[in-house]
């Protein structure tokens, strides 16, 4: 962009409110909007910390949530249900969720992909760094950015319809640029929208209560958002990531002079 610096710092206020914004920092080059984001966001922070007390106390909270009813993981739950689960589902720190046997165990499983995912980000931004700077073009922080998103989206604990809200601006912005490839994944984040927007609020009890018509409704939308995920970190990979090291350049044969088409073979 033509502000990196001011990116960075808007980047961190957005991630003291919302944590997400952080990601769009994944695909900027150069160290200006790093240093812009950590500087702003530490001073924001610290000021934070010292006029607002209690104010990050959320973090330990996260701990002690379950697995929420539309994320991914709930799937297991959901189906789990049927087959005479001993857990439930609860009004928890804001949201339903599921509490009981193995929640833990699924809570865990989620977080441990959230990590892989931060590790495939963060491999893709080295190896990227290293190729060609034609190939990381002006798109790729905007097909960065809803990638990473669509990553912590899908191995979340929780899968809240707002998140559909920030998936649907960042395809927006990929597909102001036309050379984004991110083309048919944002087709399927457009797709699992109205799905969203049908099971919460307009179909929420079927989902809570884990109905055969629920948990279909549930399977397809997050079925479309795996799909988008998988689809959209093979695009962006392929795309910014130079395949191998280039072969060197071999040297061209000297330029004869060729003979006219009349000319007979040995004439001098």
């Amino acid at each position: 962009g033509r502000h990196p610096r001011v990116a960075g710092a808007l980047a961190a206020v957005g991630a003291l409110l919302k944590v997400w914004p952080a990601l769009v920092l994944v695909g900027m080059r150069g160290r200006g909007p790093w240093v812009a984001a950590a500087v702003s966001g530490a001073g924001l922070a610290a000021l934070f910390a010292v006029s607002m007390p209690g104010a990050f106390a959320f973090l330990t909270f996260q701990r002690e949530r379950g697995v929420e009813v539309e994320s991914l993981g709930s799937l297991v739950f959901h189906v789990a249900r049927h087959f005479g689960w001993e857990g439930g589902v609860l009004l928890n720190y804001g949201s339903m969720e599921f509490l009981g046997p193995h929640v833990d165990t699924v809570g865990t499983v989620s977080l441990a992909l959230s990590a892989v995912a931060f590790g495939w980000l963060l491999l893709w931004r080295v190896r990227a760094s290293r190729s060609a700077s034609h190939r990381f073009a002006a798109h790729t922080a905007a097909d960065a950015a809803f990638v990473a998103v669509l990553m912590f989206t899908v191995t979340s604990r929780v899968i809240s319809p707002q998140y559909l809200v920030w998936l649907v601006g960042l395809g927006a912005v990929c597909r102001c640029f036309r050379a984004s490839r991110m083309r048919v994944p944002v087709a399927l984040v457009l797709a699992a929208t109205p799905l969203t927007a049908l099971e919460f609020p307009l179909l929420f009890a079927d989902v809570v209560a884990s109905t055969p018509f629920g948990i279909t409704l549930l399977s397809v939308r997050n079925g479309l958002l795996v799909a988008a995920t998988l689809l959209a970190a093979r695009a962006l990979w392929r795309g910014t990531v130079r395949r191998g090291t280039p072969a060197p350049a071999e040297r061209p044969a000297p330029l004869t002079r060729a003979a006219p088409a009349d000319t007979p073979t040995g004439a001098p």
